[in-house]
């Protein structure tokens, strides 16, 4: 059985917005959320600065989860855009899927599409994860 990502009304949108923008380079930033909802994303800077990977700038991300503990929330996911390839873990994203907890989202915009999938990495193998919207 697949497990859920459940993602407040508005996110999967919000993340197809900030991959436009950030286009033709990918874009990269975390959900948070509380009762395992993403309810709130935090952009950050990818300093890879490419179409075809991105790495996360620390300071950005320190500041995030500080941000987030602040608030009250808790980190759900890492999110990243994919500008041409499918919404799919390429090899580099499994390579580098360090924390084998968290929950990795993607949204490609290859040929024009918006697709959000979201994914589990352990032992270098994605499982997809059913996403679904709800009403906060």
């Amino acid at each position: 059985m697949r497990g859920i990502l459940r993602l407040a009304e508005g996110i999967a949108e919000e993340i197809e917005s900030l991959a436009r923008a950030g286009l033709p380079n990918e874009v990269c930033g975390l959900g948070a959320g509380t009762g395992g909802t993403i309810t709130r994303l935090f952009p950050l800077t990818n300093t890879a600065a490419s179409p075809e990977r991105y790495t996360v700038d620390p300071v950005e991300q320190l500041q995030a989860y500080r941000a987030i503990d602040d608030d009250g929330l808790e980190p759900i996911a890492v999110y990243h855009s994919h500008p041409v390839t499918p919404a799919r873990p390429s090899a580099t994203d499994i390579a580098e899927a360090y924390d084998t907890g968290a929950v990795y989202v993607i949204v490609s915009l290859a040929e024009g599409e918006q697709v959000v999938r979201a994914w589990e990495i352990r032992d270098g193998r994605p499982q997809e994860l059913i996403i679904t919207t709800t009403e906060v």
